[in-house]
């Protein structure tokens, strides 16, 4: 990823939102389409995604829905990933794969099939606590066994005042917040994106300062969101 952590503002509802994110400094911005209290229309969703800059990924989520139809939503509105937080067998995640530009798969802490991520043919492992959007921290010594790094991405309970402790531990790739910079579901609160995406950035620089070898390997990351 160039170098530079990764930051996915996620459960955004509205245009004002997504806007604010971007010109805070957000990589991605999330959409989510599954049954939550951040749920919001395809349709919706691709309206604002149309208003955003083209280097910024735009993600739609999606748990345990039929792949034909987590495929048609991301062609229907125009975004750059489809995220699969569900239960989606190896199987259902290649054959979305090959049909968008780009799959995150996501796993609760301590799933076995973690192990088999090279299976599934996402481009990027998100790790999650046990109740995903739930905004509770999980203990990160639980994802320490994640040996593929440059293709982590961190969720579960990450705020401002957390998410440089957890970068410099686990050495992520890119971190997802939703919960965590709201003032309501839903609601983005300005103050706390811009704190979140200020101190996951310093984290980052810092880790690749103390370890370039995290900067090299991301670099081998196999899909650049910034090419969209």
């Amino acid at each position: 990823m160039n170098g530079e952590l990764f930051v996915k503002i996620c459960g955004v509802t509205s245009e004002a939102d997504a806007l604010l994110a971007v010109s805070l400094g957000a990589s991605a911005v999330g959409f989510i389409f599954a049954p939550s209290p951040r749920q919001i229309p395809v349709q919706h969703a691709g309206d604002i995604a149309k208003r955003l800059p083209e280097h910024v990924l735009t993600v739609g989520v999606f748990r345990d829905e039929a792949p034909q139809r987590v495929v048609e939503a991301v062609r229907v509105a125009g975004l750059g990933a489809a995220q699969l937080h569900g239960h989606e067998s190896a199987e259902e995640t290649q054959w979305v794969r090959s049909r968008v530009p780009a799959v995150i798969k996501a796993f609760r802490v301590g799933e076995r099939s973690i192990g088999r991520f090279a299976e599934f043919g996402a481009d990027f492992l998100l790790v999650d606590g046990d109740n995903p959007g739930s905004g509770e921290v999980f203990d990160w010594r639980l994802a320490e066994g994640v040996s593929d790094h440059h293709r982590l991405i961190l969720s579960g309970g990450l705020r401002p005042d957390n998410v440089a402790q957890a970068v410099a531990h686990l050495r992520p790739a890119g971190v997802d917040v939703a919960s965590g910079v709201e003032s309501a579901p839903g609601r983005k609160d300005p103050l706390l994106l811009r704190d979140f995406i200020v101190r996951a950035r310093r984290a980052g620089a810092a880790v690749a300062a103390r370890d370039p070898g995290t900067a090299d390997d991301s670099a081998a990351a196999p899909y650049d969101w910034r090419e969209g």
